[in-house]
């Protein structure tokens, strides 16, 4: 294997498994650290840079960086039960604990540029382009048809999960940076939009439509079958206020959730979730099927609707068919009739979640801009610019039904575009982020990170009494953790942003490295290819995601090979090296936004 080559900013930010599964590359040890230290503001602040709706995601997100934690494969080896950090939860602990952070947000710009920028949508993808380019002097409008800023995360997360104020106050500070937000209106008609003069568009308007279900009995029964998308927003402006006693939600989706912790809460006694897939391929997060069942929601898989049953106008129930799953040598599904008898399901209200559709027909077919077979935007992935240059697109809009952090990360990369298009620059052409290399050693063994392993296991969350009630649909469920829990779960960390850095010419390869580090990641070998590498590490090297860190050559003519996977970064290496051949150093990865950094060299040089 050749060397590695650790000027490579992928190297190392590889080993950050959680930030580098993060869509918006959030640097999730650091503020950690930071809520460690109760510095609580600063860890905001870190989190506001890279995902801008701390207090919203540390609710809702998906949690992308979780699966990905390097705890949870080390605790799933030792365990058999994969506990991650509760990385989610503690950004929540840094905005809730944060106090009053106003003074430390961007100041709007003194004065325009005299650029004028559009977006469509005041949902995350949205607000992430006007936060990012109205400091710089842009002049953002953006257009949304309810009269507050917030899109889904508004008006289809229930407020049990996400309260109003949170999203108040994320959202308004965006809004204070200077962007004109004018609530109340919907774009009807691209063409028109344009002809405004704007230099930019920025469509960031949602997947608003949920698929509805064509089955024998929807028109007759149709006042009691409702589209869940739909139903959350009624839900959400008070227009629904109430739900029969019986009620079947169908898909499997986290908005199948939402419906079904939310129709329990609206008076629906008998709540029952029906899926036609099996219960571990659901789309719907694993938590969020777990609040759903422990709040007495039976999840029924590997069903499929087959018709609405109704009496004199009325619904009644739902007929479904059980199947079973089959797969090809692909691995492509297919679902087959078990040949059982059809089952039948009294009901009062169904919601239908099965997925959501994006709509465009506001945008015509003749402005410039391409749409493919699925009637979706031709979008590019980099850039994310449409086939019309200055129309963008972003989050569910671009390419269909995702999550908030994924829309945050379109909108960083859609302002980029919009930047280096409007001064000029190729939009393809993409920063490099910021990275740091520093050394944590502040004596001979001695470090400025808390090294030690904790032993505990991942902290709950606790609930409140008010809401296990399910008698009010604004009472929040989770609590949060307090400052000593939060502590205690910072410490579950394993500080994989502090790198074990190798120095092959202070190396006399006396192995004491190899001799203490607890999870024998570490091992001097002769080289070979890869495959047979692995094999001849100190403990097989079985996870072929993570790469290895291979040494030069060293006076023996061995390497030094690392396997990054199961490293603790502990730095046990670190302090018995006679000779300082390891060091323990921090890497910090911030992605470059819009502005000076994201300018072509020279242009960077004038700024």
């Amino acid at each position: 294997m050749e060397p590695t080559d650790i000027r490579n900013p992928d190297v190392f930010h590889k080993v950050v498994d959680c930030q580098w599964a993060c869509p918006a590359h959030t640097p999730v040890p650091e503020y950690i650290r930071l809520i460690a230290a109760g510095r609580y503001a600063d860890a905001y602040m870190v989190n506001w840079q890279s995902n801008v709706f701390p207090g919203i995601l540390g609710r809702t997100c998906d949690r992308p960086c979780e699966p990905a934690c390097r705890r949870g494969r080390v605790e799933e080896n030792n365990t058999g039960k994969p506990e991650p950090v509760a990385i989610c939860r503690l950004k929540r602990v840094a905005a809730d604990f944060k106090g009053d952070v106003r003074a430390r947000m961007p100041q709007p710009a003194a004065q325009r540029n005299g650029r004028r920028i559009a977006c469509v949508g005041a949902g995350p993808s949205s607000l992430t382009v006007a936060r990012d380019l109205a400091p710089l002097g842009y002049q953002v409008t953006v257009f949304e048809a309810d009269p507050k800023a917030g899109g889904f995360m508004r008006t289809q997360v229930p407020r049990f999960r996400l309260p109003e104020e949170v999203i108040d106050e994320e959202t308004g500070y965006i809004l204070d940076l200077g962007v004109d937000f004018v609530g109340g209106r919907r774009i009807e008609s691209m063409r028109s939009l344009l002809a405004e003069g704007f230099d930019a568009v920025f469509v960031g308007s949602g997947a608003p439509r949920g698929r509805d279900l064509e089955l024998p009995g929807r028109s007759e029964a149709a006042a009691n079958i409702h589209v869940g998308l739909d139903w959350l927003a009624n839900v959400y402006f008070g227009h629904v206020t109430a739900i029969g006693r019986r009620v079947l939600v169908l898909g499997g989706g986290n908005t199948a959730m939402d419906c079904c912790r939310s129709a329990r809460r609206l008076g629906g006694a008998d709540v029952k979730v029906i899926v036609r897939s099996g219960f571990d391929e659901m789309k719907a997060s694993p938590w969020e099927k777990e609040d759903a069942m422990h709040e007495g929601i039976p999840i029924l898989d590997f069903r499929v609707p087959k018709a609405f049953i109704h009496a004199n106008g009325r619904l009644t129930g739902m007929a479904f068919e059980k199947v079973r799953a089959e797969y090809d040598d692909n691995g492509r599904r297919r679902l087959l009739p078990t040949g059982e008898p059809d089952e039948h399901f009294d009901c009062d209200d169904v919601l239908i979640a099965v997925g959501q559709e994006n709509a465009f027909p506001w945008i015509e077919r003749d402005t410039g801009i391409d749409f493919d077979e699925w009637g979706m935007p031709v979008v590019d992935k980099t850039t994310f610019q449409s086939t019309l240059p200055h129309v963008l697109f972003g989050g569910d809009a671009a390419f269909g039904p995702k999550n908030i952090i994924w829309a945050v990360a379109h909108g960083h990369a859609a302002a980029i575009s919009i930047d280096r298009l409007l001064h000029g620059e190729d939009p393809r052409q993409r920063p490099d982020p910021l990275v740091q290399l520093t050394s944590q050693k502040m004596g001979i063994h001695e470090w400025s990170y808390d090294n030690a392993v904790s032993p505990d296991e991942r902290f709950v969350v606790p609930w409140s009494e008010a809401a296990r009630k399910l008698d009010n649909i604004g009472t929040e469920v989770e609590l949060g953790f307090d400052p000593l829990t939060a502590f205690k779960e910072t410490q579950r960390c394993l500080n994989c942003d502090v790198q074990t850095v190798f120095t092959r010419d202070k190396c006399i390869e006396c192995d004491a490295c190899v001799d203490i580090c607890p999870t024998d990641c570490i091992t001097f070998t002769a080289n070979a290819d890869e495959p047979e590498l692995r094999r001849h590490l100190t403990a097989p090297a079985l996870n072929l995601a993570q790469e290895l860190y291979v040494s030069a050559p060293l006076k023996t003519l061995r390497v030094m090979v690392k396997d990054e996977d199961v490293c603790l970064h502990c730095s046990l290496c670190a302090e018995r090296c006679p000779t300082g051949a390891w060091d323990m150093q921090k890497f910090l990865l911030l992605e470059t936004h819009a502005g000076s950094g994201c300018r072509d060299r020279k242009a960077r040089e004038a700024a």
